[in-house]
């Protein structure tokens, strides 16, 4: 089969399309012939620094997949060929990823597709829908009612944790940096916007909350923002964060009694424990999108020929929602 194959890890996307053997079947598993795939800030982290968990060179890349099962291995109950699937299943460690004609897939980890979406739209929700999900519904356990802060509201987890806050019945308010992604954070539920870049924390709590903070604030960006986030929860609030690889003063934790909690949704992949649980979010996260609730943006859909492109789109900050890649 075809693949996209990484052949150095470096600031340089050296992606170069070569042939490589189909995967053979195991039990558990399920072999999906690939639609589309997306690129998530992970991969190009990923890419540049090489983390213990980058697949051997070399590496077919692509966490996300959405496609149709071709072959079904023992074990698995619950799908058949023909059926659209999408999820998060490799792309790390000793799991090849979407970027080929073909990807093996733990059945654990993906779920039917949702009818309404296109292959493209559903290729661009797993990874960033299982974070949010973690960081809403598993950490913070949002209820009707709370105020939630999502920061980077535009952004491709943060668009979707904007749209399952409001589904959960929560209030949103999402930090953006440009009147553009303050129009897409409204279009998707945000009941107020932000630009952090005019307004500074102490600044909008009083705006927004009358100075008693927010209930959930959602950190996507970490550095100084995981700072900020603490001076923007209420008084024993929760800061959920995906990026805490920084040293930061917890006093004003203490001082407000928060709670800081930490999503890395890669571990199921890594460990292999838990996986029935990201399969299980991406059931809930189907039914949402067929209801109407759930939508991706797509900010740019290539080609997987351009998948270098791809890379460099991300590794630049400047998209809104995500980036997807079809296998065509």
């Amino acid at each position: 089969m075809k693949a996209q194959l990484l052949h150095t890890y470096g600031e340089t996307p050296d992606f170069r399309q070569g042939e490589i053997d189909v995967p053979a079947l195991k039990p558990g598993h399920v072999l999906v012939r690939v639609a589309a795939t997306s690129v998530n800030p992970i991969d190009i982290k990923m890419r540049v620094m090489r983390p213990a968990f980058a697949p051997p060179l070399p590496a077919v890349l692509g966490m996300d997949v959405a496609g149709v099962v071709e072959a079904v291995g023992e074990g698995v109950d619950d799908l058949w060929p023909g059926d659209e699937v999408f999820g998060c299943a490799g792309g790390i460690t000793d799991m090849p990823g979407a970027l080929a004609e073909f990807m093996l897939c733990d059945a654990r980890l993906i779920a039917p597709k949702p009818t309404n979406l296109t292959m493209e739209e559903a290729a661009v929700l797993p990874l960033v829908t299982i974070t949010a999900w973690q960081a809403l519904f598993d950490r913070a356990r949002v209820t009707p009612g709370q105020y939630v802060l999502v920061h980077a509201g535009a952004g491709g987890v943060g668009h979707v944790a904007v749209q399952l806050a409001k589904a959960a019945g929560a209030r949103v308010a999402a930090t953006v940096s440009s009147t553009q992604k303050a129009n897409l954070a409204r279009e998707l539920g945000a009941d107020k916007v932000i630009d952090y870049r005019q307004e500074k924390p102490e600044a909008y709590v009083a705006r927004l909350t009358d100075g008693r903070g927010f209930d959930i604030v959602f950190d996507t960006v970490g550095g100084a923002n995981l700072d900020a986030s603490f001076a923007a929860a209420a008084p024993g609030g929760t800061v959920v964060s995906t990026n805490t690889r920084s040293t930061h003063d917890l006093s004003p934790m203490h001082a407000g009694g928060l709670t800081l909690s930490v999503v890395f949704m890669l571990l199921p992949l890594l460990t292999g424990q838990g996986r029935e649980a990201h399969g299980e979010i991406m059931r809930q996260a189907a039914r949402l999108a067929s209801a109407g609730r759930l939508r991706p943006h797509l900010g740019h859909t290539l080609s997987w020929r351009d998948i270098a492109k791809a890379h460099e789109l991300v590794a630049s900050g400047r998209t809104m929602g995500k980036v997807a890649v079809r296998i065509d």
